[in-house]
């Protein structure tokens, strides 16, 4: 029998109104919206009733995405539906390592809050934002960035889907560079160049942060963005993650490659069950943001 893989949403996936029916459903979700709202008051509020531009702000974003995530995954876990592995897309990978158990779900919230300030402040110092790149080929973009001076590949979603990060004023000369080589440029809605060197200043600030913590080995294997390995030096891996590409196709792969023939995204919408199903057409995916989406996953895969 194949095994199950957890994948937590990351940044850009946040929607106005997103964890409210699984802390309506689960008692274990409401638990984790209630520690987030003792350390950081006001963060379900956010989650439950936030406008759009609200949740684009990183420093909201990521310690409220982190309360879905990880609700979303206990809720499945008070259900009987246990990961045998798990992968975090970016800000995902922080919840990730809680639900793994590098950390406790607490010491993970206190540590996203300094994440998202960290980068907060990396992203107003730069006018960086974020865009996809559609039907070229990683080794194409790669090149195509090269031909910038602050132009860089950054998330290697699946095949025929690389995210760059880069300054406002490069590109628009660069979306007009991929039309030219026959792909396709969409930009994202996120509040900074994420996983470049415009975050070296929020990575050595997260590394101290990090340090102050004590780490455990993960319960289950868990899939590093930075090498799409299972974790080794955890201080490491979470440090380097925000100034370096996410590996996600890679990660995926191996997860495949490990065993895993059903994918869970827990969190909000569907971006990462998305990218895995063009990653591989012999694995089953689902999604878990709501109640409707938790009744129906339990049902398929208990």
């Amino acid at each position: 029998m194949g095994k199950i893989a957890f994948v937590f949403s990351g940044q850009g996936a946040q929607k106005p109104g997103m964890g409210l029916e699984l802390y309506e459903k689960s008692a274990a979700a409401r638990e984790v919206f209630d520690m987030a709202g003792r350390i950081r008051p006001g963060t379900k509020e956010q989650c439950f009733s936030g406008t759009k531009e609200e949740l684009l702000k990183t420093v909201n974003t990521q310690p409220c995405l982190y309360a879905v995530d990880l609700a979303a995954a206990a809720a499945l876990k008070e259900a009987g539906v246990n990961a045998d592995m798990a992968a975090g897309f970016s800000l995902g990978e922080v919840a990730a390592a809680a639900f793994s158990g590098v950390y406790s779900y607490e010491d993970g919230f206190k540590l996203v809050i300094k994440r998202g300030e960290y980068m907060q402040d990396s992203a107003d110092k730069t006018d960086a934002s974020m865009g996809a790149v559609l039907k070229l080929d990683f080794e194409t973009v790669e090149k195509l960035c090269g031909g910038f001076k602050a132009v860089y590949p950054v998330n290697y979603n699946c095949p025929g889907q690389l995210v760059v990060a880069g300054q406002k004023g490069e590109l628009a000369d660069f979306k007009t560079a991929v039309k030219e080589a026959g792909g396709r440029f969409m930009p994202i809605a996120v509040g900074g160049g994420f996983h470049s060197p415009f975050m070296a200043e929020a990575s050595v600030k997260y590394a101290a942060e990090l340090e102050k913590m004590s780490f455990s080995e993960p319960k289950i294997p868990l899939y590093a963005n930075y090498n799409a390995l299972p974790y080794g030096d955890a201080k490491k891996l979470l440090s380097l993650q925000i100034e370096n590409p996410v590996r996600w196709q890679a990660s995926v792969e191996n997860m495949i490659k490990d065993g895993a023939d059903t994918f869970i995204e827990v969190g909000c919408g569907t971006t990462l069950t998305g990218l895995i199903s063009k990653i591989s057409k012999d694995v089953r995916v689902f999604a878990v943001n709501d109640a409707q989406t938790l009744e129906d996953t339990i049902k398929e895969v208990k």
